[in-house]
């Protein structure tokens, strides 16, 4: 297999990790980095043994095939827009874009240009959310019927250096977080038909507790405190809780609830964790050993890999554009309905991504499977 030349851009708090993941694989080749700070580019490629360089220098370099877009998530959509015009294949991290306009634009260009692009966020790949998956699919708590996740804490202006545009258009804890949580959902349960939002924005200034910037305001522009019910197609229903406004909780992460039982599953801002289990009649809760690989929280990028692997293989992605953009416009329609006070139908469709098959080769990558058509 030849190697599939990938160029990454932004050299931010992330990026560390997932360059440790892509030279993992020995069907990936990192040729530069890129970053609009040439400093902070050049630190990473000293440190990874690749080019720096500026984005518009990356983006023309013929060699490169795919990018991934580590920008801030206000530059993702002029990225990822700019790489597809360039004609290369695009992996960013969540969201996709700021707005619904911004995602549909993307992928009419990626089809029209005949490319691909994936969106994290990747951590349904790791072995604590491909076991929950197969736990599933083998009907161990029968027929999904509805689900509860939560992600609830007081923002990131404690350890983030530069915390701003968690407040801004594109941030809080809804599009900073959501996706980790509809995502996984989705890769559970399946795509949604419409949600119902509610919102509210409590602190309108934060003050920064971490260095260098310690003492400073940040003005706050979104709301803070977002809640969601969501109507998922196969008929279940379920809440989600995301907010940087509460001190401590001791509500689960995600449980999924079925005719026969209830899944309680890990953190989805990571890839392994413990999986319990209450099956009809069970007197106590039962932790499920992982049946997969990928369970560090240093595999971010994983999904990236599979990208990658995909080009080569001609299968379908696991992040797809079309999961990124269903996730995008969920985010979106709670904000509209927490604005409208009524429920926002979705309009996008998506596919359940396939789920990463049993074997020992998953210690160390992704094996190619066929999609799943559900």
């Amino acid at each position: 297999m030849q190697p599939v030349n990938i160029g990454l851009i932004g050299c931010g708090n992330i990026s560390g990790t997932y360059l440790r993941t892509l030279q993992q694989f020995p069907e990936i080749r990192l040729i530069a980095c890129a970053d609009q700070d040439p400093a902070r580019a050049q630190v990473r490629a000293t440190e990874f043994g690749i080019a720096a360089d500026s984005v518009e220098s990356l983006l023309a370099r013929p060699e490169i095939e795919m990018v991934v877009n580590l920008t801030t998530p206000a530059a993702h959509f002029e990225i990822c827009l700019a790489a597809l015009e360039a004609g290369k294949h695009v992996h960013v991290e969540k969201p996709l874009g700021i707005t619904l306009e911004q995602g549909e634009k993307l992928l009419a260009t990626a089809e029209r240009n005949q490319l691909r692009i994936g969106v994290a966020p990747d951590t349904f790949l790791g072995g604590g959310f491909q076991t929950c998956r197969k736990l599933i699919d083998d009907g161990w708590i029968g027929e999904p019927i509805g689900a509860f996740a939560s992600v609830l804490n007081h923002g990131h202006e404690h350890w983030h250096p530069n915390p701003d545009f968690y407040y801004e258009p594109g941030g809080g804890p809804m599009f900073d977080l959501g996706p980790y949580y509809l995502a996984t959902l989705i890769s559970l349960i399946g795509p949604l038909t419409g949600v119902t939002g509610s919102a509210r924005t409590t602190f309108p200034t934060r003050t920064i507790t971490s260095q260098p910037r310690y003492g400073q305001s940040v003005r706050v522009e979104v709301p803070t405190h977002v809640l969601g019910l969501l109507d998922f197609a196969g008929g279940g229903s379920g809440m989600l809780i995301t907010t940087f406004d509460v001190w401590a909780s001791q509500l689960p992460w995600i449980e999924i609830y079925g005719s026969e039982g209830t899944l309680s599953t890990p953190d989805p801002n990571w890839f392994g964790g413990p999986v319990r289990i209450k099956r009809q009649g069970a007197t106590d809760w039962s932790e499920v050993p992982l049946t997969h690989g990928f369970n560090d929280r240093g595999n971010r990028g994983i999904g990236a890999v599979d990208l990658a692997l995909a080009l080569r293989s001609g299968r379908p992605h696991r992040c797809s554009a079309e999961m990124g953009l269903h996730v995008l416009e969920a985010m979106h329609g709670i904000h509209v309905s927490a604005e409208t006070g009524r429920r926002y139908d979705m309009r996008t469709v998506c596919q359940r991504p396939a789920p990463i098959p049993i074997g020992p080769s998953l210690m160390n990558r992704i094996d190619d499977a066929p999609a799943e058509n559900s």
